[in-house]
């Protein structure tokens, strides 16, 4: 009881838009795909790149909009700060959750489009899927959607479809970084007892 209470207490909150918003709790699969993330990425930049990762760190990008993304990298060292990020990273993650989803597609992906991040995931763990946006000419495109599917799923794919499936997730950033998207599922929680 007293992890609950304290949360209750110090409550974190977003500036979305010049509107204030309380952030939820993470499920438990939004916990275990930010690990995940956080490994792989981690793992990779670790000793041989000056890029870093941050895991839920206040990101300011103008007055009115401060987020606290679930992932981001930030590659300009200059706007690492002792309390926060100032500016925009190169990469951003968010976990939907069905509270967030919404936000997360549309008011957030306009600020990070808006401000110049060049690279935006939205992990859906509802259907083991990211939906990743590359930075073109100031838009956002949607680069694909990747997904992770379990044996049944996969067995109900016809051959051709097999075919168009992409299973690794290339990070525009680097030129040797691809994901296996389903080591970003991996150890989720399938069913409910």
């Amino acid at each position: 009881m007293p992890l609950i209470n304290e949360r209750l207490e110090c409550p974190r909150y977003e500036l979305i838009n010049g509107e204030e918003r309380m952030m939820t709790q993470p499920a438990t699969n939004h916990s275990r795909i930010s690990s995940n993330l956080n490994w792989i990425i981690h793992s990779y930049l670790r000793g041989k790149k000056k890029c870093k990762l941050f895991g839920e760190v206040d990101v300011y990008f103008d007055e009115n909009n401060h987020y606290i993304p679930d992932l981001l990298v930030v590659c300009d060292k200059s706007k690492i700060k002792y309390d926060g990020i100032y500016g925009a990273p190169d990469l951003v993650i968010e976990i939907l959750s069905p509270s967030t989803a919404k936000t997360d597609r549309y008011e957030k992906k306009a600020v990070y489009e808006k401000f110049g991040v060049r690279e935006y995931w939205l992990v859906n763990p509802k259907d083991k899927s990211v939906d990743v946006f590359h930075l073109v000419n100031g838009k956002f495109e949607l680069d694909d959607v990747y997904h992770d599917y379990n044996q049944v799923e996969w067995d109900m794919l016809t051959d051709k479809e097999k075919a168009a499936q992409k299973l690794k997730l290339k990070v525009s950033l680097y030129d040797d970084l691809e994901i296996d998207v389903a080591e970003i599922f991996e150890d989720m929680i399938e069913t409910w007892e």
